[in-house]
């Protein structure tokens, strides 16, 4: 499906989410990638959100990209029996290890970890550091607390402890299974959280064992300053600014978000800036205006992607909150200003024959009328340092692979379709002036540029650029008219 900007939308699925008829609209408003978030939903859940998702891909003959959020060693409360409760200031509030379901005094905590550490004067923040509780007395299975902030708590709400180190191992028994489930079932990427060393990352990618792309999230003080490293090993990056607002002084937040940003645009590697960008349509039709410049800014800085978390996952507006995040990214991408920023913006270390090619496509397409840069990918390298540049044209990628289309869906600019495969340059030309044409971003009368690896069907060989008519005729000049 061909979208009218060139920022992409990840939406999560949920309880608001489930159904055909809801996913389906989701896509049609503007999600390119669906979130599977393994912290909530049983296996059982999870398979059938994927089955309809794949059931829409096929019905609208379009591309969709699946992630698959893994819970990570995040430290949650355990379930109410009212299923909420309030906590108010200066009460005295209590987690343990009791299988009890919770009530407005106590609480399940199921991380003994973290009571070993725990001592009189810590602080525990709890739903991304709205609820603050101060420990007054611990032991090895419970934490005496009083409420210095209060506010509604409820069923496996996250839990932060800014003032203690704990030994979390990167990937929980959970996790370990989650990642087996989604990777056999036939997820395109792999999120981890809480990611605080390479290492978290290396293990998780044996694991998969190339079945899915990995996607490291950034929320801990130790990954920002890993991050070139971890940067490294990840396919992709996001910017999950929750828990890091909570971990760190929130004013410490924008300024991190735009540098990790620049440098997953320089390394070519799709970046995701995520968590409440449109909180308030959880509950509204409409966001705050500030929810608005906040999507706008991670536009304006050209990240790959923006999210949606609990809005279309649990809110009341899934739809219209997909709809008005499509509407903010098209008006700021329509913006002179934008283009102004992001070529100046534009930074990268050069070193390949396909750096340069790209770079050359980029700027033919900027001098002359190209309506489009067409790139045919094996395994994504080529649309990926196509998106770099964020030319000014649409990108179009034609693999033969669906995995690789898929996985294309969450980068800047592009859109992905699946084509046959290709021995010759010519019949690639012509492949990609017709899909030009089929698809409504160029005319008989337009020109694309076409770029390739020869020879074909091998990742990491692009070598060839074309500027192409669109007119199949004159492709082939010899032809008798």
């Amino acid at each position: 499906m061909r979208r009218q900007r060139n920022t992409k939308i990840v939406a999560t699925l949920g309880p608001s989410s489930s159904t055909y008829e809801m996913i389906r609209k989701l896509h049609e408003c503007g999600a390119d990638v669906f979130r599977l978030n393994m912290s909530h939903g049983s296996h059982d859940e999870i398979r059938e959100r994927h089955r309809i998702i794949r059931e829409v891909e096929r019905d609208l003959d379009s591309t969709i990209s699946i992630l698959a959020d893994l819970q990570g060693p995040k430290l949650r409360v355990g379930v109410f029996a009212n299923g909420s409760e309030e906590l108010v200031e200066g009460a005295k509030f209590r987690m343990d290890l009791s299988d009890a379901e919770g009530d407005a005094t106590r609480v399940t905590l199921p991380h003994p970890e973290i009571f070993q550490v725990l001592e009189a004067g810590s602080n525990l923040l709890v739903n991304d550091g709205k609820i603050r509780l101060k420990v007054l007395a611990a032991g090895e299975d419970f934490a005496d607390c009083e409420v210095i902030a209060g506010g509604t708590i409820s069923n496996r709400k996250g839990v932060n402890v800014p003032d203690v180190v704990l030994p979390l191992a990167a990937l929980s028994e959970k996790d370990r299974d989650d990642l087996e489930f989604v990777c056999q079932l036939g997820v395109d990427w792999l999120a981890l959280s809480f990611v605080q060393r390479v290492e978290d990352v290396t293990e998780a990618r044996t694991l998969v064992g190339g079945r899915a792309s990995v996607l490291s999230k950034i929320e801990k003080p130790a990954a920002v300053k890993a991050f070139e490293e971890i940067l490294k090993v990840s396919d992709a990056i996001m910017v999950a600014r929750g828990d890091l607002g909570v971990e760190l002084p929130v004013q410490n937040v924008p300024p991190i978000q735009k540098k990790l940003v620049r440098m997953c645009r320089a390394a070519a590697k799709p970046v995701i800036v995520a968590t409440q960008m449109m909180e308030s349509m959880i509950e509204s039709p409409v966001p705050t205006r500030a929810e608005v410049s906040d999507v706008a800014a991670a536009i304006y800085e050209g990240t790959d992607a923006v999210m949606l978390s609990a809005e279309s996952a649990a809110g009341q507006y899934p739809a219209e909150a997909v709809s008005t995040m499509d509407a903010v990214a098209r008006e700021v991408e329509a913006d002179p200003n934008y283009r102004e920023v992001i070529e100046a913006s534009r930074k990268v270390i050069r070193s390949s024959v396909a750096d340069g090619i790209v770079v050359a496509a980029r700027e033919i397409a900027e001098a002359t009328d190209i309506k489009a840069i067409c790139c045919f990918t094996q395994g994504g390298t080529t649309a990926l340092l196509t998106s770099r540049e964020r030319p000014s044209v649409p990108i179009l990628a034609l693999s033969p692979l669906r995995d690789t289309a898929r996985k294309l869906a969450l980068s800047w600019g592009v859109t992905c379709y699946v084509t046959g495969e290709v021995s010759r340059f010519k019949q690639a030309v012509v492949n990609g002036a017709r899909m030009a044409r089929t698809k409504g971003f160029a005319t008989e009368q337009d020109q694309i540029v076409v770029m390739a690896g020869v020879p074909f069907n091998v990742p990491g060989t692009t070598n060839i650029l074309r500027v192409a008519p669109c007119e199949e005729r004159l492709i082939f000049p010899s032809d008798q008219e």
